[in-house]
């Protein structure tokens, strides 16, 4: 008898096993009533789900059941727009099995989170390596299911930054006049090295537990909220990494772009619009994969497309962000990557996006910005708000080397640059930097020159669009990108325990990380009070001299910016510039704090900049 009962118990335990293993996944995981959205696409995972039926009893109405080659998903379709919010159930059966059942809720929206702000040029925003910020809890450096574990000792390691490291350190970033947070990626990267970038990232549904957890992230939004700041997520469209659950089992063949198996692209995203363009050079830019870890996701795939435009959504709506950053923008279908934008300003109009551009051609990057007439030549609207401004920071990595200008050379550049206005469709939406996370370090590049990082900085936080600094500029941190990655993404001083110094502290910064600190901070608070340097309008001079000189002016307020980026000591003769200055007749010099004059002549030091305030 007790065999008997035994061998029933483990009967039922197995068969138990089984029915529960068949669906392992559902994503989204949840979802919200009252969306704009009114279709939802819900995958379900799980060994031979794919040879079930679905229906439901309730009140959903069911508008497509997909299944595909691979028998472990099916793709369910639901109207839910009008749906309340509530628990709502599938029935998934099959003749000769159990019938398995799986809950699916609709949460209760926000109020008001349809309407959110965006970033946009009245911010300036902080760009993180989060593993290289700091380290809140050390508990959570390795995670026993993750491949890499910490090791500090490895430039190319995991370092354990973390989501408390950098609520930790909040009010560092309201001082330095910072008002909206940009982290490189944080969802589950499972490689099993270099996977501290987090840009191959193996489940997007889940922020990477060496960094936190879903609601750890959700705290970090609250928090920035609480002090007026904004959070902005960096999203991948173009590729996931081989180690993402549905690449080790894809749901179509044609998920990825395959040749068959992998090719790498040519990274010419000159071809997205070039008119005499090849068929070959076209397809292994967009369709190639970014490196041989990356998959290259299919976005003219639909199930693809909505699947990311949900995913994006997604975190949006659960976490309260403020806005996108989207990896590789200009690698993406472009139709797709043009619906996939379009479906989130539709749910949100007043968000923000800003694409990676990374091209050295003002109308090349234009034509991918909204509504950009370069784009219109070709009947193509990405829909996309913002771009980055990399002809700018070009410009900026090489003009202050140049002392002894001439006709191309020195802050000729910086006016060129803006003469190209023209071309965008607006210019308040472009993020301008004079780096980031992938470039050489600044300081590097001008061998910790301080009063080249002065003219540099004076100029991203005055000119028009957003400015962007990256963590650790603002204290003069150096790295050479010759060495590899992980020389430009280094610790931040103090942001771990035991570290011998923090640059966090006022009181422990060393001399040099003061000079740096003081006058970013001087720069962006000033400008987060200033509204002709957010929206205002921008008049500039020929550079005479070597000596660059524009106004950002509103019908309040006018401010003048004179950068000198000669060897010597220079006058202006003012009558030059009285179309900016107008009726003014002295100013505060915002840097310094000294009144000035401005009757016949101004001189400024060399290697120097003026950032005044008309009076």
């Amino acid at each position: 008898m007790k065999t008997k009962l035994y061998n029933l118990m483990l009967f039922l335990m197995l068969f138990s096993g089984i029915t529960q293993a068949q669906i392992d996944k559902m994503e989204p995981p949840f979802w919200w009533s009252d969306m704009h959205l009114e279709e939802l696409q819900i995958m379900f995972y799980g060994k031979d789900i794919g040879t079930y039926e679905v229906s439901t009893e309730d009140e959903v109405i069911i508008n497509n059941i997909r299944k595909t080659e691979n028998p472990n998903y099916v793709f369910v379709t639901i109207n839910s727009g009008d749906l309340a919010a509530g628990d709502y159930e599938f029935t998934f059966s099959k003749k000769g099995k159990k019938n398995l059942k799986k809950t699916f809720e609709l949460k209760e929206r926000t109020e008001g989170s349809a309407l959110r702000e965006g970033f946009d040029a009245s911010d300036a925003i902080y760009l993180i390596m989060p593993d290289r910020f700091a380290n809140g809890n050390p508990e959570n450096d390795s995670a026993p299911e993750m491949q890499e574990k910490a090791d500090r000792s490895k430039q190319g390691g995991r370092h354990g930054g973390d989501l408390q490291g950098v609520i930790d350190n909040l009010d560092y970033l309201d001082d330095l006049g910072i008002t909206a947070l940009w982290s490189t990626p944080l969802l589950a990267d499972d490689d099993a090295g270099y996977s501290y970038h987090t840009y191959a990232q193996s489940d997007v549904y889940k922020i990477d537990p060496r960094y936190g957890t879903n609601e750890d992230y959700k705290r970090l939004a609250d928090e920035l909220h609480k002090k007026d700041m904004k959070l902005i997520m960096d999203y991948v469209t173009n590729h996931w990494g081989s180690e993402h659950w549905m690449i080790q089992d894809l749901p179509t063949y044609d998920w990825i772009h395959q040749f068959p198996g992998y090719e790498n692209s040519n990274y010419r995203m000159t071809t997205q619009y070039d008119p005499h363009k090849s068929e070959h050079d076209f397809k292994y830019c967009v369709d190639g994969w970014f490196t041989s870890t990356m998959p290259d996701l299919n976005q003219s795939n639909p199930l693809v497309l909505n699947y990311l435009i949900q995913n994006a959504i997604w975190w949006i709506e659960y976490s309260g962000l403020d806005g996108f950053r989207v990896d590789t923008y200009s690698y993406n279908d472009k139709e797709g990557i043009a619906k996939w934008t379009k479906a989130i300003m539709d749910e949100y109009p007043y968000f923000n996006i800003v694409g990676e551009v990374w091209m050295h051609d003002q109308a090349q990057i234009s034509y991918w910005q909204k509504d950009s007439p370069i784009g219109a030549i070709q009947d193509y609207n990405s829909n996309l708000p913002s771009v980055m401004d990399f002809t700018l920071h070009d410009a900026i990595t090489s003009m202050f080397h140049e002392e002894d200008a001439s006709w191309d050379r020195g802050m000729i550049k910086a006016y060129d640059n803006f003469v190209n206005d023209f071309l965008y469709a607006d210019t308040d939406n472009l993020m301008v930097f004079m780096g980031n996370h992938d470039t050489g370090r600044f300081n590097e590049i001008y061998d910790g020159d301080f009063q080249k990082y002065k003219m540099a900085m004076t100029m991203i936080a005055t000119v028009r669009g957003t400015p962007q600094l990256y963590y650790g500029d603002e204290i003069g941190m150096r790295g050479d990108k010759g060495k590899g990655d992980g020389a430009i993404r280094q610790d931040f001083p103090g942001g771990w325990k035991g570290d011998k110094q923090s640059a966090f502290s006022a009181e422990e910064r060393t001399e040099t990380q003061s000079q740096y600190f003081d006058l970013t901070s001087k720069l962006l608070n000033f400008r987060k009070e200033n509204e002709a340097l957010q929206f205002g309008e921008m008049l500039q001079f020929l550079p005479k001299n070597n000596v660059y000189v524009y106004f950002r002016y509103n019908d309040e307020n006018r401010v003048m910016v004179v950068i000198n980026n000669s060897a010597e000591e220079q006058t202006l003769d003012l009558k030059k510039y009285a179309e900016g200055i107008q009726d003014s007749t002295s100013g505060k010099e915002i840097i310094s704090g000294e009144d000035i004059q401005l009757k016949e002549n101004l001189s400024i030091r060399a290697q120097d900049a003026l950032l005044i305030q008309l009076q």
